[in-house]
């Protein structure tokens, strides 16, 4: 209580929490704005009975499954995130423009440009598909409705990019997952509504055993993401004159999860792209690239196969995101820098690979907890015979996550305000 009191005292940060939980208010209002000329109720069973659109519905909070203006969500923005973060990696100027703040800021500019015309194919894609399934979701539609309809989606992206980038403005949490945040947990009343309606005593035990597995993943989440190995870090005592710098020891702080819920996110994006390509193709006059079209579309389908591709696709992102957010040479060079070695580590070359090995050591455990995470729906729906989506462990993992980075911003804030007092 005391904490909350702090926060209402501190005029600037009121305002930028009530800023965001307008932000969000506006988003959801946006996720049920339908576009017209779709069914519905066909829609909703669509999504229903697919894994791979039911977690695209939950990234879109909802606004797939209502057909909505803001329906492809800020997938589009992520996966142009992922094109300029892996040319980073290819061409060397982009990862000299990385390092400095201008550059980071022409690498924010190109992604969202890049973000309009991949929600346009999207957007595209996902019609086409719709059009394609057997549900009858969408009747006849002229090339104009097409057209459309394309814009109008293609706007909402947009415009969730930019409401995500007012929210990380205001140094509250991280826009885009906060967006997210907001879609999983507007779907959790209708969730727990759907099943108060279908409850009956056969069903104690399963309800049990979804309480437990959450508990356990939330738990799990929390020691993934706290968890760190602290490496021991001595600096050389200096004399200048007649005082003494340094000769203090501290320690390089190393989680074991550096790369939140990216991963996850990274990889839902890539999976989903080879079936939406291949939306494309259905139709095409050649029967062998409309057959193979359609095998990706079925191959990608398959519970199996998603699965494990998943959970392949989670593992290799963990790896990857670490490379990119954590530099070992810089780190190395800088401690050589100011005095600093690691006991028993020569430095330079030596403490670099030292800080190698030891993430990768460490990050393995946090790249299979997420990928065990990412798949979890899966097993569960496998044993139960029940899909919930609602409590499955990605979106626990989010919302923890993004609940757990949220909070240490606010109480970051409210450090610095005491500071300046």
């Amino acid at each position: 209580m005391e904490r909350l009191a702090a926060i209402w005292k501190a005029k600037d940060l009121r305002n930028s929490i009530l800023f965001v939980l307008a932000m969000l208010v506006i988003f959801r209002l946006a996720a049920h704005i339908p576009v017209p000329g779709v069914d519905p109720a066909a829609l909703r069973n669509f999504f229903a009975s697919n894994q791979i659109f039911g977690l695209m519905n939950i990234f879109s909070g909802g606004g797939m499954e209502n057909f909505s203006i803001v329906m492809m969500g800020v997938g589009p923005y992520i996966t142009a995130s992922i094109i300029f973060q892996l040319l980073g990696m290819i061409i060397p100027k982009l990862e000299e423009m990385n390092k400095e703040e201008m550059g980071r800021q022409k690498i924010n500019m190109w992604t969202r440009w890049a973000t309009v015309p991949l929600a346009a194919i999207q957007s595209y894609a996902m019609i086409n598909l719709l059009r394609s399934s057997s549900s009858g979701i969408l009747g006849n539609l002229a090339p104009f409705d097409i057209i459309a309809m394309i814009i109008t989606m293609s706007a909402g992206t947009i415009f969730l990019m930019w409401i995500g980038e007012l929210i990380s403005e205001k140094k509250i949490g991280n826009g885009i997952s906060l967006l997210i945040f907001a879609g999983i947990i507007s779907s959790l009343p209708s969730s727990v509504q759907q099943f108060l309606v279908n409850y009956d005593q056969s069903m104690l035990f399963t309800l049990i055993g979804f309480v437990v597995i959450a508990v356990i993943t939330v738990v799990g989440v929390v020691i993934i993401n706290e968890g760190q190995r602290n490496i021991p870090v001595q600096y050389a005592r200096q004399v200048r004159g007649q005082r003494a710098f340094g000769g203090t020891s501290t320690h390089l702080p190393l989680r074991v999860n550096m790369a939140g819920v990216i991963p996850i996110i990274f990889a839902i994006s890539v999976i989903l792209f080879p079936s939406m390509i291949a939306q494309f193709f259905v139709h095409a006059q050649s029967a062998t690239l409309a057959s193979l079209a359609q095998k990706t579309i079925t191959l990608f389908q398959n519970q199996l196969v998603y699965g494990i591709s998943y959970f392949i696709l989670v593992i290799a992102f963990t790896y990857f995101y670490t490379e990119i957010v954590f530099h070992p040479n810089n780190i190395a060079e800088n401690l050589q820098k100011q005095g600093g070695f690691i006991p028993g580590i020569r430095p330079g070359r030596h403490t670099t690979e030292y800080l190698s090995y030891t993430t990768r050591r460490i990050i393995f455990i946090g790249a299979l907890f997420l990928g065990v995470i990412a798949i979890l729906p899966l097993i569960m729906r496998y044993f139960t015979g029940v899909q919930s989506l609602a409590i499955g462990g990605t979106s626990l993992l989010i919302v923890v996550s993004v609940v757990i980075e949220t909070v240490k911003q606010i109480e970051s804030q409210l450090t610095m305000r005491e500071y300046e007092i």
